[in-house]
């Protein structure tokens, strides 16, 4: 018996994890990839009509998905010795059964005429859709190469899926690899909650008389933003700047290999260069649009980042006499001007951001945004930290949503959703989905509870957004539904939800002071609104500067890159007002686009505020809870997934295409 081979018989079909092990995986994998097979293997006798062909592949590989699924799921949130063991032999059986069928010439034919005949088929707009993008995944995966170019394209996929694996797990180490023990000597003007939460951190290191910080964004960032000792802030801060760049985990030659891979595989597959490739499908689809995009935005954002620093520069001049303005103090003297502009301090906010408050403040914005209700439930889980919620509406189950939020070293840093079971056909019938929201945030302590920094409450609203575009999704194939929509669209759902999470109406909801429960004061909410475009000039030129640094390394000949470091230091000088530091850099950690899916896609993160502020518009126009903003949005964009192309998605939910000036708007960058 193989859990994860059985249909559920929990409550709601939920993953039973208290069966599943680590050594079912690999069993389970050869299983459903044989019969995934076999499916196959009977298209290719059978007429091709859209429902022999199309939805025979969708059930062939249900069971394929659901194992597959459950692993990464757990490879990034709880990624044990035992299933970081079989990561490389997972992707490679994986990687190798995807290019035995999308270079298979006898199923590429049945493909093939069907799509030449589409037209005729009176198909539905998803089912189109779907049938275009099959077609387009093979050709984009080598059904057109002879076979000498097919064997050099399956060599290149396995490669890649092992690079992939090997840049997450070193980073994951890396990361867990520092630990920063301070004295109470050196704990001036560090928050009383964060010292408490630093010394629960070194009782569990063994060392109950220090402090101790690590580089999980929770314990470092509050003391590069507290901390008064400069030596110390410099410490943490190349800890985390020179992870992953040297030594048993350096991803230098990863990153190097990487790059040439993947223009290898472009190359191969016709294209000129890995940017090409990937921008076809999407909105933006090729690379002139996406720079253009992003000089467009930077030539507004570049002069008012020159006053941010300037104002930071003097700020630092005030407190010590220097304006040596360095990286490792951008933190501390971000803080110090928020308090002395807005006279704003982030950590009094803390106390109105209990956790389970804004969860609580989150469920509430969705039911009246799409009249939602969340029900905690007891299933099994992968761990003790994981709470289950049942979703439903007034139709019935909308779904399973799973939350994950405190930092471990299992767990890979950062935020994100991932689906468990993705909507759509599976066993044949149409499912509900189950989605997760995985997060690093400030753990409770021995005397308070999890108290969020305004971020850690945005990246809540956002992961959030995410999860809504799964649940919600009405689609009737798994391959069209949720999140399988273009890369520079699939932000759009999350990042719209960030704005409720700040609006006075949807702060009262939630932000309640964890002992006396008071609403949070009015001065307060405003200071938020405030500080919402605060040192906007350089947080969008930091976001810019990524986005230029992906679109170089994978435009530029793999070849020219003899140094990443130098390659990094030499894209970025453009946008970065601060010193270089020798030594440094952020993309040995690059996780979105060497590990995460993001490379040629980092602009997304711009590209889709543009649609996130130009949708809130319509939202603040009509009412934030408005029911007809709310229904068209929900109906045009969150049920459709990728079952209609992105900028027809947004046009019927705006009347139009979506006005580049509403993002300036709301970062305060338009005059």
């Amino acid at each position: 018996m193989n859990p994860l081979l059985e249909n559920s018989n929990l409550k709601l079909e939920a993953i039973n994890y208290n069966e599943i092990k680590p050594e079912h995986f690999l069993p389970a994998l050869e299983k459903a990839i044989e019969e995934a097979k076999k499916g196959y293997a009977e298209i290719k006798t059978l007429e091709s009509t859209f429902e022999n062909i199309i939805v025979k592949a969708e059930e062939s590989t249900a069971r394929l998905d659901q194992v597959t699924e459950v692993y990464y799921a757990l490879h990034s949130a709880e990624c044990t010795d035992e299933i970081n063991e079989i990561s490389e032999k997972f992707s490679e059986k994986l990687t190798r059964f995807s290019s035995d069928i999308s270079l298979d010439p006898e199923i590429f034919k049945k493909y093939q005429e069907l799509y030449d005949k589409r037209n005729s088929l009176n198909l539905s707009s998803e089912a189109l859709t779907l049938l275009e993008d099959s077609y387009k995944s093979f050709t984009r995966n080598g059904a057109l190469l002879n076979e000498e170019q097919k064997s050099r394209l399956r060599e290149i996929d396995e490669k890649l899926s092992k690079l992939s694996l090997k840049f997450s797990e070193n980073s994951r180490k890396a990361t867990n690899e520092y630990t920063l023990f301070v004295d109470e000597k050196d704990m001036a003007g560090i928050p009383e909650g964060v010292k408490e939460q630093a010394r629960a951190t070194a009782k569990e290191k063994g060392k109950a008389d220090q402090y101790a910080f690590t580089l999980h964004f929770p314990s470092m960032y509050p003391f590069l933003q507290s901390c008064q000792n400069r030596e110390l802030r410099k410490e943490i801060y190349m800890a985390n700047a020179t992870k992953a760049t040297k030594g048993e985990f350096s991803n230098q030659d990863i990153i190097k290999e990487t790059l040439e891979l993947r223009e290898e595989r472009a190359i191969l597959l016709g294209y000129e260069n890995h940017a090409q490739f990937v921008l076809e499908k999407r909105m933006a689809k090729k690379p002139d649009t996406v720079m253009n995009f992003l000089n467009t935005i930077l030539e507004k954002a570049l002069p008012a980042a020159k006053i941010d620093f300037n104002n930071l520069k003097e700020v630092m001049k005030e407190d010590i006499g220097s304006d040596d303005l360095q990286k490792y103090d951008a933190a501390f003297y971000t803080e110090k001007l928020k308090k002395k502009v807005l006279d704003f301090d982030d950590e009094v906010l803390r106390p109105y951001f209990k956790l389970e408050n804004v969860i609580d403040g989150v469920f509430s914005i969705a039911s009246k945004l799409y009249n939602l209700n969340f029900k905690p439930i007891e299933v099994p889980t992968y761990h003790k930290d994981v709470k289950v919620f049942e979703v439903s509406d007034d139709k019935g189950l909308v779904g399973l949503f799973y939350a994950d939020f405190f930092p471990r070293e299992t767990k890979r840093s950062g935020a994100w959703m991932t689906d468990l079971r993705k909507q759509g056909l599976q066993f044949g019938e149409v499912k509900r989905p189950f989605v997760s929201i995985v997060c690093n945030f400030t753990k409770p302590t021995d005397t308070k509870p999890s108290l969020l920094t305004l971020d850690e409450v945005l990246t809540l609203f956002h992961e959030f957004g995410h999860a809504l575009h799964g649940l919600l999704s009405r689609c009737e194939y798994r391959s069209t539904s949720g999140t399988s929509v273009m890369w520079d669209f699939v932000e759009l759902p999350s990042q719209i939800m960030e704005n409720w999470a700040i609006e006075e109406e949807c702060l009262d909801l939630y932000a309640r002071h964890y002992e006396t429960n008071e609403k949070m004061p009015k001065e307060l909410k405003e200071k938020i609104k405030q500080s919402s475009t605060f040192l906007e000039g350089l947080g969008t030129l930091r976001q810019l500067s990524f986005g230029f640094l992906d679109m170089a390394y994978h435009s530029t000949k793999a070849n020219e890159i003899k140094d990443i470091m130098a390659f990094e230091s030499e894209t970025m000088k453009p946008f970065d007002l601060y010193p270089s530091i020798e030594g440094t850099s952020m993309s040995c950690s690059f996780g979105h686009i060497f590990a995460g899916g993001y490379a040629a896609g980092y602009y997304s993160y711009k590209w889709a505020e543009v649609l996130d502020a130009d949708a809130f518009e319509a939202f603040k126009e009509n009412g934030l809870f408005d029911p007809k903003t709310s229904k068209a949005f929900k109906e045009n964009i969150l049920e459709k997934g990728g079952s209609l192309d992105p900028s027809e998605l947004y046009r019927n939910f705006r009347g139009r295409d979506a006005n580049p000036d509403a993002l300036l708007r709301r970062a305060g960058l338009l005059n």
